[in-house]
């Protein structure tokens, strides 16, 4: 019986990720973050009941990427369509399928917002690739699709509840949207070395980079509120970056 314990709290991932996937297209994004964040939790928890069980197995492994492929590639994808769709007219138009506002000649205008979804593209590559790669257990290839979505999910939310003109233009400013979709599009899928969030112990020692990430995020969080998660974003491969440079130079 323990050996389902992990895939069901995976299917519970999917649900989230499939409840996220209505409220994104009714463009209700806030309930689409909450149950983004509520999978993102799922998806963190199945991977450490396998461990603490130790069920793990090739099926738990292909349902977590489905899984993902759900909530944090479509769904993101639907979000920045979304927000592509306000940056030029204040919103899409389901019923009609064009954006209110925008010329029936104006096609590639028309069309811009689902350039959105090639950050649904480009993470289900890279879940494919994560499922081929051995080398990913203590740190990462490219950013991983939850953190990506993490950014993705916090634009709709510093509109909601930080209401600032400068901060509102920037994120609906359509080449402002098209460089964030190509810049986590190539994230994703790039050879940057990101460590993971996995201890093998709790010395502080072995642990220095995790341990500052931990704190700073949540310092950001408490001081920052949603505009805290890009800054986070950016420490996250920042300080990889560093931390990669500073291991190279000290075998060297």
């Amino acid at each position: 019986m323990k050996k389902h314990i992990p895939n069901l709290i995976t299917l519970l991932n999917v649900f989230c990720g499939c409840v996220a996937t209505v409220f994104a297209v009714l463009n209700q994004l806030e309930l689409a973050a909450l149950f983004v964040f509520l999978g993102i939790i799922f998806d963190f928890l199945d991977g450490l009941a396998a461990r603490a069980l130790n069920v793990q197995s090739p099926l738990g492994l292909q349902l977590d990427s489905l899984a993902d492929v759900i909530t944090s590639g479509l769904v993101p994808g639907i979000v920045m369509f979304q927000l592509m769709g306000m940056s030029l007219a204040g919103g899409w138009n389901m019923e009609f399928g064009k954006i209110p506002g925008v010329q029936e000649s104006s096609s590639m205008v028309e069309l811009f917002p689902f350039l959105g979804f090639l950050i649904t593209l480009a993470s289900a590559y890279r879940l494919a690739k994560f499922n081929l790669d051995e080398n990913q257990t203590s740190s990462f290839i490219g950013l991983p699709t939850p953190a990506n979505t993490l950014l993705v999910l916090s634009l709709p939310m510093i509109l909601f509840y930080h209401n600032n003109d400068i901060l509102n233009r920037i994120i609906l400013n359509p080449w402002f949207l098209t460089g964030l979709t190509f810049l986590c599009s190539y994230l994703l899928n790039s050879n940057l070395e990101l460590f993971a969030l996995k201890f093998k112990n709790w010395s502080f020692q072995d642990n220095a980079m995790r341990y500052t990430f931990i704190m700073v995020s949540l310092i950001l969080l408490i001081t920052l509120k949603f505009l805290a998660v890009p800054a986070i974003i950016a420490f996250y491969i920042l300080g990889s970056i560093a931390n990669g440079m500073y291991v190279k130079k000290d075998i060297v």
